[in-house]
């Protein structure tokens, strides 16, 4: 079952990337007046094909699914009859054909701002960035971190999940640096650790680098520290805020979030009171009634809060939030690809349709918010990939039109038959290099 979910969520998640990309293309070539003769995914042997549309376009989907393509009217492949040479690719301004071009990778960096303002916008779980005791010997035992505390800020940038956290100290560990860490202990008092992550190799910065760093979530079980509080509920008329850590009802200690909610789901419609720490250090008492909530045929008592912190926002700001990570995340890959070329970051990051494949079913079985969050994440790695300046991919060709934009004139037929075999070389060295990771991680677990 596992098995058949990984295999239908990676292709649920490629189709929809390469159509993407691919109408992308299709779509600016028809506004700038050039004929599509086909639609592709996939390339080899059209397993569905129909024409359709004025122009007839034949929509294909082929045996082998790992890519797709656009293929447009064009001289330089078969002959043209006259009255549609207007509509050839090759006979369109450098302009039009870079508008073409460009437009596939943008398509996917319009995916992820799309889905990252949907998610933003439905609101997305995370879970406080408690840590646990750093293992002896690692850069966060050397810093001084201490089970129990709650990261806050880091380089001067607040964070409020673990999710960026990670990403946060991915970027500093990929540069190397020494990062001042904002964090809160139970007591409230605010301290500062200097996290030294210069000595980090290349080899170390990996998906599992924070165990390498020793920072890693608490073990002990969820805290009972309110992050969500739902509009309307028992807890928001009772003047419960996120950030509140419960630390008695009605006179007894609570300790954990479990202890928090056998007590309120034991007292539906009965008033309690809550003794409470504020973030600013200050202690509250507060009455709540927990609302009276049917469960298995029995009453329970909920007052409305969460113990995961839930990010959302308005469309406008979701909007704005969706293209700054999108933008920010293309920036880290291409950074990323960038310290691999000089060796700074290790080649073993590098991951091939089987890496890919498992984490389309990881985050499929996690539920459909990590999995549209995964879509994002590739179609971003996606674009960032299509437009590195290797010819056979898309910024290749926009390589080229920007030499003919500087010259006046397109770059020979010469300079673009070996542009095209060295592309190919080197394309086929990533996607092996790849591969091999793949397996290397498949044989050693």
């Amino acid at each position: 079952m596992h098995l058949l979910i990984t295999l239908i969520a990676f292709a649920v998640a490629l189709g929809t990337l390469i159509i993407v990309h691919e109408f992308g293309h299709y779509l600016v070539a028809r506004w700038c007046g050039v004929k599509v003769l086909r639609f592709s995914v996939g390339f080899g042997h059209a397993l569905v094909s129909r024409r359709l549309g004025r122009d007839r376009t034949e929509w294909v989907l082929a045996a082998f699914p790992l890519g797709g393509y656009v293929k447009m009217l064009d001289e330089r492949e078969g002959e043209v009859a006259i009255h549609e040479r207007g509509r050839a690719f090759n006979r369109q301004p450098v302009h039009k054909r870079f508008a073409i071009v460009l437009a596939g990778p943008l398509a996917n960096f319009l995916l992820a701002v799309v889905v990252y303002w949907w998610l933003f916008m439905h609101g997305v779980p995370g879970s406080r960035p408690l840590v646990d005791v750093p293992t002896p010997g690692t850069p966060a035992a050397a810093a001084g971190f201490h089970g129990g505390e709650t990261i806050v800020k880091i380089a001067g940038q607040p964070v409020r999940t673990w999710e960026e956290v990670r990403l946060a100290l991915l970027k500093l560990a990929v540069a190397r640096r020494n990062v001042e860490i904002e964090v809160r202990p139970d007591d409230g008092a605010l301290q500062v650790h200097h996290l030294d992550l210069s000595g980090l190799g290349p080899d170390r910065v990996t998906s599992d680098f924070l165990d390498v760093v020793g920072l890693q979530p608490h073990k002990g079980g969820l805290k009972p520290v309110i992050e969500t509080v739902i509009p309307r509920s028992a807890a928001e008329r009772a003047g419960i805020q996120a950030g509140d850590r419960v630390l008695a009802i009605n006179g007894a200690p609570i300790t954990s979030w479990d202890e928090l909610v056998k007590a309120i789901r034991a007292s539906p419609g009965i008033a309690l009171e809550l003794t409470i720490r504020r973030n600013s250090g200050e202690r509250l008492t507060l009455r709540v009634t927990p609302d009276v909530a049917q469960e298995n045929s029995a009453a329970v008592g909920r007052i409305g809060v969460g113990p995961f912190i839930d990010v959302r926002y308005p469309p406008g700001t979701a909007l704005w939030q969706g293209a700054k990570k999108t933008w920010d995340m293309s920036l880290f890959t291409l950074e990323m690809l960038g310290r691999m070329v000089i060796g700074e970051v290790s080649l073993k990051n590098l991951s091939g349709p089987i890496t890919i494949a498992d984490y389309a079913g990881q985050s499929a079985l996690m539920g459909w918010m990590a999995y549209v969050s995964f879509i994002a994440l590739i179609s971003i790695s996606l674009g960032v990939l299509n437009l590195l300046p290797v010819p056979v991919l898309d910024g290749g060709h926009l390589m080229y039109y920007v030499a003919e934009m500087v010259r006046g004139k397109p770059v020979s037929d010469r300079a673009l038959e070996i542009g095209q075999r060295i592309g190919m070389v080197v394309l086929f060295s990533l996607m092996a290099f790849a591969i091999y990771n793949d397996i290397y991680r498949l044989v050693g677990g």
